[in-house]
């Protein structure tokens, strides 16, 4: 059996290996990410890090993991932080633009699993992860609604695919610029056009 300082240095060389996945997705298409790549990128041989992932598929589902984990619990925090229901919703805006400016990586992991054709485990964890994500959204438009902060007519599932989709634009004309910073700055004013849109006609 392993000692415990053997087990931490394992999590600790994964935990480096899932970041040096979204380091280089961040400058390379996540589909020409090699393990030989990620080994390179790491200073490790490619023996090394088979040691602790059995396969490619492995570590993009550690990669999933660790994004998902990472982006719900800042959503959590800021829906917990936040005073209302359309507070809460503008606090998760900027909380998950803040998180793409610092991981920019991860939209590029996100799009890249979901695009695939197969239905391989990263890719149902990067649906779940957009599943759970929609959850909390909704719960929060509907106590919105309750408290008469959205308007009644508002359609649950349209205003959260607005709501991703939003977010989605914001990283795509950042890819654009070449300038994932500029989503910090362009985030409030777009979000209050979102605002707008859901609170119209609110009592």
């Amino acid at each position: 059996m392993g000692t415990p300082g053997q087990y931490l240095r394992a999590d600790a060389r994964r935990a480096a290996t899932v970041e040096a996945v979204i380091e280089l997705a961040a400058q390379t298409p996540p589909s020409e990410i090699s393990t030989t790549a990620i080994a390179r990128h790491m200073g490790v041989t490619q023996g090394a890090l088979f040691k602790h992932f059995p396969t490619k598929e492995a570590i993009l589902e550690s990669v999933m993991d660790w994004v998902a984990g990472r982006l719900l619990a800042r959503v959590d925090r800021a829906i917990r932080a936040a005073p209302a229901p359309l507070a809460a919703l503008e606090a998760v805006f900027l909380a998950h633009v803040r998180f793409i400016v610092e991981h920019p990586g991860v939209p590029r992991m996100l799009f890249g699993e979901l695009q695939r054709a197969a239905p391989t485990a990263p890719k149902r964890m990067a649906q779940a992860l957009i599943q759970r994500y929609g959850e909390r959204l909704r719960r929060l438009i509907a106590e919105g609604r309750e408290r008469g902060e959205i308007g009644e007519q508002v359609d649950a599932d349209a205003a959260v695919l607005l709501f991703i989709g939003t977010i989605q634009g914001l990283v795509m004309q950042s890819m654009l610029a070449g300038d994932v910073r500029q989503m910090r700055t362009q985030a409030p004013g777009v979000f209050a056009l979102y605002r707008r849109a859901i609170a119209g006609g609110a009592r």
